[in-house]
């Protein structure tokens, strides 16, 4: 059962931008209870914002409860503590009314610490912001400025603020002039910005110094991400706190401190890199210091980032698993050197910064919260950083079918691909291999149940299949093999559990887990399942995948989308999944035909499903 994780923000905006900040929040706040009715929404233009088309990306965004209260726990306003009564000097203590004394005295109310009604708590209390980090890739005309400038001006408006650094892939690097292009470039976003209604400011001076970090040197081999070859410290930031303080979006060209002082042109990737990993080491020491005032209030911005965002002309990765359309979601830890070894070189001409920004999306994941994310965007796609902000999912789940994918209008070439430090994927065949307590752990705190341990295990010993195991049993998936008591009946694949902690439920597992297990089941044998996922990388034949669910779960609707059908059997609803290659083969030989009539194979499969999965036992205590 999925349940949702809260993280709680720590910071506050400006006084100057209270009144401003909180009118919004309530403006969201309001929207959110329509968002069911707007999937049909139309496209706003892009470049005349207003408020009815910042309500519109909102309502586009279409996001679930548990999207919702995400991200109310990290821009929403804070719960204050109750305040302490003051104690004044030499003041007489007032009795208390007692059973042997039952005259009440009237005290007149303090206006200090008289309670605030929520309206005038929900103005005074504002929403935090917190910080993105931006790549722009330039060229861009005025007009495709507009519209990105159009989607970080909605993301201020939801609590985020960008700090943004400008590449110019059309300046050769030692080029004369250079310097003054990239000034140029950073100041035509600048205006940009501020045509759109925000405030920003120029950082022209070098924020970040060349070379790795004194003391990277001798565990740079022992890091599964490139080392930044830049790097900054709290105290080099002083001119994007004082922007941040303002109010003020920073914009940054990327220049670098060299040995000798001088500010030199460097890569845009490493001063990405150098900020993301300095201002996360900024925010750890403001929090040890202590960020707000006695009155409960701040200037400061959280500066640990949440957001990586790569806005450019490319879009999304290329995916080799969908014709070079681009990956919807993306787990580096297990797929970063796939994606790389089955990169087209047709790739390199079409996508030519694809690899080097999954690799600076590595890099700076590896810094940043684990519930952050990065997601790299065409220009054409402004309004979909609402989404990713709003939900922190791809703009299509990666773990839906794989023809329904196809057939997805959404899926574009300027399809976001979202991507997330991941967990290690691994496939277990052997009961000696599993970790019992750590997956009794697993599954008690995921179904909120106490396991039934012996039988449970001893049936596993038995019609064990595979076990698909996410990170450190952050999530599993458990296949047996299942026949009833005919002996000629060929055993079914059948999902006995399928479960994620729930403090990694909503930061992408549960899309890892299904896409892996589709590769080990129904998606056999198709190229698109040759994932590195320890299994049998798309060899073999698939299998129809079969399993039940309470008929109350409310993970009944997940499993609706990925399902090729379900039958609802009193208390259970069972669920299936037609393996894949042999619907592929089925529609080649109708041709025209259409898919209107049974075939031999699906004859009398449902009943022999019942009866089976009707026979399986619980695995809970009662």
């Amino acid at each position: 059962m999925l349940t949702s994780s809260v993280r709680q923000g720590s910071c506050r905006i400006p006084s100057t931008s209270r009144a401003r900040s909180a009118q919004t929040f309530r403006a969201f706040y309001a929207t959110i209870r329509n968002l069911r009715q707007s999937s049909a929404l139309p496209e706003p233009d892009d470049a005349n914002p207003s408020d009815k088309d910042f309500i519109m990306s909102i309502l586009r965004a279409n996001p679930s409860l548990r999207d919702t209260r995400s991200y109310l726990a990290s821009f929403g306003p804070r719960p204050q503590p109750p305040p302490r009564p003051p104690v004044k000097p030499n003041e007489e203590l007032l009795p208390t009314a007692t059973p042997d004394h039952q005259s009440k005295q009237v005290i007149p109310p303090d206006i200090q610490q008289e309670p605030r009604s929520p309206v005038v708590a929900s103005i005074l209390n504002p929403i935090q912001r917190r910080t993105a980090l931006v790549k722009i890739q330039s060229p861009f005309t005025d007009r495709q400025l507009e519209s990105i400038a159009t989607g970080i001006v909605y993301l201020e408006k939801l609590g985020l603020v960008s700090v943004i650094v400008i590449e110019n892939d059309g300046l050769p690097k030692g080029e004369d002039g250079e310097r003054a292009a990239l000034v140029e470039e950073t100041m035509r976003v600048v205006n940009a910005l501020e045509k759109q209604g925000a405030k920003a400011r120029p950082v022209l001076g070098a924020v970040v110094r060349l070379g790795p970090k004194p003391g990277d040197e001798e565990f740079s081999d022992q890091q599964p991400f490139i080392v930044p070859e830049a790097h900054t410290f709290p105290t080099d930031l002083v001119h994007i706190r004082s922007a941040l303080r303002a109010g003020e979006i920073p914009v940054l060209p990327p220049f670098a401190l060299d040995s000798f002082c001088r500010s030199v042109r460097v890569d845009a990737n490493d001063v990405v890199a150098a900020l993301t990993r300095g201002m996360v080491e900024a925010a750890v020491e403001d929090d040890h210091k202590g960020a707000d005032d006695i009155n409960g209030f701040s200037d400061e911005v959280d500066l640990t980032p949440l957001r990586l965002m790569i806005i450019n002309k490319e879009g999304g990765v290329p995916s080799y698993a969908r014709s070079g359309m681009p990956h919807l979601l993306v787990n580096l830890d297990a797929e970063f050197s796939y994606i790389a070894d089955t990169f087209d070189s047709q790739w390199h001409s079409s996508h030519p910064t694809s690899l080097s920004n999954l690799s600076l999306a590595r890099t700076c994941l590896a810094y940043m919260p684990p519930s952050s994310s990065a997601v790299m965007v065409s220009h054409r796609s402004p309004s979909s950083l609402i989404a990713n902000l709003i939900t922190n999912k791809p703009a299509v789940s990666s773990s839906l079918p794989h023809a329904l994918l196809q057939g997805n209008r959404k899926l574009t070439p300027h399809t976001p691909t979202l991507m997330r430090r991941g967990l290690p994927i691994r496939v277990i065949r052997s009961m000696a291999d599993i970790d019992k307590q750590k997956m009794k752990a697993l599954l008690e705190q995921s179904f909120k149940r106490t396991l039934d341990e012996r039988p449970f295990w001893g049936r596993l010993e038995k019609h064990l299949d595979y076990a698909i195991i996410a990170g450190d049993y952050a999530g599993a998936a458990i296949v047996t093999r299942e026949s009833d008591t005919a002996p000629e009946t060929a055993p079914i694949t059948y999902l006995d559990k399928f479960a994620v902690l729930p403090s990694h439920q909503g930061d992408g597992t549960v899309d890892f887990l299904w896409v892996a297990l589709h590769d080990e089941s129904y998606g056999l044998g198709l190229p698109f399942s040759a994932n590195p996922n320890g299994g049998k990388e798309g060899k073999g034949e698939g299998c129809d995948l079969v399993w039940r669910s309470r008929a109350d779960n409310p993970v009944n609707k997940w499993y609706f989308e990925r399902s090729t059908g379900h039958l609802r059997m009193g208390k259970w609803v069972l669920f299936w999944c037609d393996a894949e290659m042999r619907l592929k083969t089925t529609e080649g030989r109708r041709g025209s035909a259409g898919l209107s009539y049974l075939e031999n194979w699906e004859h009398g499969r449902l009943v022999k499903w019942a009866n089976v999965i009707d026979g399986i036992p619980s695995s809970w205590k009662k």
